[in-house]
């Protein structure tokens, strides 16, 4: 990845992590969960409001580190409006991006937005930052209400 590049992505995340979008519960959500990272004190709350296979409203709340915070705010934003197949489709190649299991370029078309976050997986203690709302995301996907730790 070059300087510039990593420098953009950088900036993106920092934007999100500073003004986060979907920023806000849902009431009557149809799916939520609640996800924690006890290592740097990450929590967020995922909100889902969904009709059928769509997921029509993806929102969080709680407070994290920057990383946390930015792919919250990347995440709901990309799944608003999609579908659940689609979401865990995006699940799967974002984690094996940040897991190293792919590269940038094998999935950075897929990812869109979201590979901003590529650079994370030089710092394997923040790998968990950018993936708990994902993780927290599936399992209220999987089983409308639940908790997610990183331990």
């Amino acid at each position: 990845m070059s300087d510039e590049l990593a420098e953009l992505y950088q900036q993106v995340i920092l934007d999100h992590s500073k003004s986060p979008r979907h920023f806000h519960a849902i009431e009557a959500p149809t799916a939520q969960a609640e996800g924690r990272n006890p290592l740097c004190g990450d929590h967020v709350t995922i909100y889902v409001r969904g009709d059928g296979d769509t997921l029509e409203e993806v929102a969080f709340t709680g407070s994290g580190c920057a990383i946390c915070t930015a792919s919250s705010s990347v995440m709901a934003e990309m799944l608003t409006g999609s579908s659940r197949e689609e979401a865990e489709a995006m699940f799967e190649q974002f984690h094996a991006l940040l897991t190293g299991e792919k590269e940038l370029e094998d999935v950075e078309e897929s990812l869109g937005k979201l590979a901003v976050f590529a650079g994370v997986r030089k710092y394997p203690v923040r790998v968990k930052c950018a993936t708990l709302p994902w993780h927290t995301v599936h399992t209220a996907l999987e089983e409308g209400n639940g908790e997610v730790t990183t331990e």
